[in-house]
């Protein structure tokens, strides 16, 4: 084994493996578009809430469906980050940028005015997607890939009180897998360093919905923060040397959100909402990656402190109804950036972005459908002073640079009511 990796690329292994997972979530990993709808209404939807995608956006809305009604779509995706080194002599674009997110909800309504109760079931993936950047970056000793699957399978049931309140509860049974792959010196395609893991995790959401007039809904709903133990292995290769391999886990915590919004709707032909949603990036704590067999990588075992940042998602959406079942909807997102600069780093690529949202669909006796278009926009960030990782010379800053986010998405669903 070569000097240079043993004394310094390893060292920084604590912090390339923790960083990665990490950013699983940020940017253009968390998935809040689970309905063609809601997106085209760019999200705000926690106050209207009046399809079976509600299981996700606030549970409570159900209550405002009759009988059974099943729905489900596909979000694609197309995400373009892309990373400038300092002084703007490359530029380097990731890969594997198409995905595709599949959702289904389900609901029923007891047609029973003394039991004014109503059942849903999603099925859906709050998070996932994957960023993919070239070996010859300069920051691979930081990250190279980070991929995330996470599914959740969440039944719900909401009761419908006096004076037009509805109240919800969900259990959510969460899995995911996660791939995190980086170098262990600077040199393109001379190492490798690989977790692989998979976990469950059990959380809960709850609904609340009040419409004081006929003009005006409010709606609120809180998903709860949950606790990943990946289990799996690490994989290490230095040069030609055969690949090490440990079993190792990683603790990682999903934080909880927290949405609120109001909805008016001056006329039966018009719907304008308001949404603010809340997550708690700052329960991001200390990371660990943990080997049964500790000199794989010797400092793979460093607690690494993040100071990320909890942030805000400011929602906007207006829907023009007609009278032959159509309607054209557009919507607007502000997404504020929750990773400091001198935690940075670059498979999240999160900044302050905007996302722009256009739509139309239909609502029969029976079938309905939507679709829906959505920009994504994150104007240049620079990032100067990020952390110099253990074992390297001061000056060392492998995350500084410049980062930007452009993404296209269409959004597909359609339902039955029976």
């Amino acid at each position: 084994m070569k000097p240079f990796l043993t004394i310094k690329s390893t060292v920084v292994m604590g912090l390339a493996v923790a960083g990665s997972a990490a950013t699983l979530q940020a940017g253009g990993f968390r998935l809040p578009d689970q309905d063609a709808f809601a997106t085209a209404r760019g999200e705000a939807f926690v106050a209207t809430a009046d399809n079976p995608s509600a299981v996700f956006y606030n549970p409570a809305g159900i209550t405002q469906l009759e009988g059974g009604n099943v729905r489900g779509g596909l979000y694609g995706i197309y995400l373009d980050p892309t990373y400038q080194a300092p002084g703007g002599s490359h530029t380097y674009d990731t890969r594997d940028r198409l995905h595709a997110i599949p959702q289904l909800f389900y609901t029923y309504s007891v047609a029973n005015k003394d039991w004014p109760v109503s059942f849903g079931l999603g099925v859906y993936s709050p998070y996932g997607l994957s960023e993919k950047w070239p070996q010859d970056t300069g920051f691979r000793a930081s990250a190279i890939e980070a991929s995330l699957k996470y599914y959740t399978i969440n039944p719900v049931i909401a009761y419908k009180l006096p004076w037009n309140i509805s109240v919800a509860a969900g259990l959510m049974v969460n899995y995911a897998s996660v791939n995190l792959e980086q170098g262990l010196s600077p040199i393109p395609n001379n190492d490798l360093f690989q977790f692989k893991g998979d976990a469950w995790a059990v959380g809960y959401n709850l609904g609340l919905m009040w419409q004081p007039l006929k003009q005006i809904s409010l709606g609120a709903n809180f998903r709860s923060a949950t606790r990943m133990d990946f289990s799996g292995n690490t994989y290490a290769q230095y040069g030609p040397s055969p690949v090490y391999t440990s079993p190792a886990n990683l603790d990682y915590p999903f934080p909880l959100q927290f949405s609120t919004g109001i909805s008016y709707r001056p006329t039966e032909k018009w719907n304008f909402e308001f949404d603010a949603e809340y997550t708690d990036w700052s329960d991001l704590g200390n990371l660990t990656i943990h080997q049964a067999t500790p000199n794989l990588v010797p400092l793979s075992g460093i607690p690494v402190a993040f100071d990320w940042q909890a942030s805000w998602y400011y929602e906007f959406g207006a829907t023009r109804y007609f009278d032959n079942g159509w309607h054209v909807s557009a919507g607007y997102i502000f997404n504020e950036n929750s990773v400091p600069n001198a935690t940075y780093t670059p498979v999240v690529s999160d900044m302050d972005k905007h996302f722009f949202s256009l739509g139309t669909g239909y609502k029969g006796r029976h079938f309905s459908f939507d679709v829906a278009y959505q920009l994504g926009y994150g104007p240049d960030h620079t990032v100067t002073g990020s952390a110099t990782p253990p074992g390297f010379p001061a000056g060392y800053h492998p995350a500084d640079g410049t980062y930007s986010f452009l993404s296209h998405a269409i959004s597909v669903s359609a339902g039955w009511h029976f």
